[in-house]
């Protein structure tokens, strides 16, 4: 014999079956991720291995000659070994140590952050086109250029060179460096449990923003450096994820590295 099934809200032996079809859905917030087992000490670590690769590198690359004298594949690899070096020895902590990147260092694919990033870029810029008009003005021309800008100055670059250079500075690079400090130094931070309850995330944000403008050894650019890294710091506050810092970031440095390409091109002089 079938069974018929009744329509909600009729009786079911004597019990009433509540309608449901009507009552909202309510969105549960974000688990918070996995504990993990690294803090300072991971981050320490990771500056050190930037360091000391970039030494081996230089020393390697120079090998009695001067750095002036570099040929250009040379600045690329000087330039960006020790980075993906660094950022890849980042990554492996948190998978040995921890829960993996994913969930230690919050790095997830979503468009909103994708959104946010963009947003915050694009005020990044802002405030780099006018912070760079004022250092100029303070410090002179010939003070004001980064490092990497003078790297490459008046030396002949090949078109598969300059673009290698642009595609690192403008994605490969902020990648790398978001890992280091907006992923494991914030998550050092964060792990502290003194600043669990008080402070939260805007102490990260507040001591990631203030390292990554001092880690670039470039004392006399630090204050212009903080002014640029605190729009890529708020992408990561805002949106407690990493994605957001990183598109920021690539958004921030798109012109820049547009502008050593052209040079580099002999698009526009220097």
């Amino acid at each position: 014999m079938g069974v018929t099934s009744p329509n909600a809200g009729e009786p079911v032996s004597g019990i009433d079956v509540p309608d449901v079809s009507d009552v909202p859905v309510v969105e549960v917030d974000e688990a918070p991720p996995p504990a993990h087992r690294w803090g300072f000490g991971a981050f320490l670590f990771v500056e050190a291995v930037l360091l000391v690769s970039a030494a081996l590198v230089g020393a390697l690359l120079v090998q009695g000659g001067s750095a002036d004298s570099l040929p250009v594949h040379d600045v690329l690899i000087g330039t960006i070994t020790p980075t993906v070096i660094a950022a890849l020895t980042a990554l492996a902590i948190t998978k040995v140590r921890g829960n993996g990147p994913l969930a230690d260092l919050r790095l997830s694919w979503r468009w909103d952050d994708v959104k946010l990033g963009l947003k915050f870029g694009v005020l990044g810029l802002v405030c780099t086109s006018v912070g760079v008009f004022v250092w100029t003005k303070a410090v002179g021309e010939q003070n004001s250029s980064s490092a990497i800008s003078a790297l490459v100055e008046d030396k002949p670059m090949s078109v598969s060179a300059a673009i290698v250079m642009f595609l690192y500075l403008w994605l490969l690079g902020p990648i790398c460096e978001e890992i280091i400090y907006r992923g494991l130094l914030w998550g050092a931070t964060e792990r502290l449990e003194w600043n669990k309850e008080k402070w939260g995330r805007f102490a990260a944000f507040v001591l990631s923003t203030a390292v990554f403008a001092m880690s670039h050894l470039e004392p006399l650019r630090t204050p212009l450096l903080l002014v640029i890294s605190i729009p890529i710091g708020l992408a990561r506050l805002v949106t407690g994820r990493l994605l957001g810092s990183i598109v920021a970031h690539q958004m921030n440095n798109f012109l820049p590295a547009l502008a050593i390409l052209l040079t580099a091109l002999g698009v526009v002089g220097y």
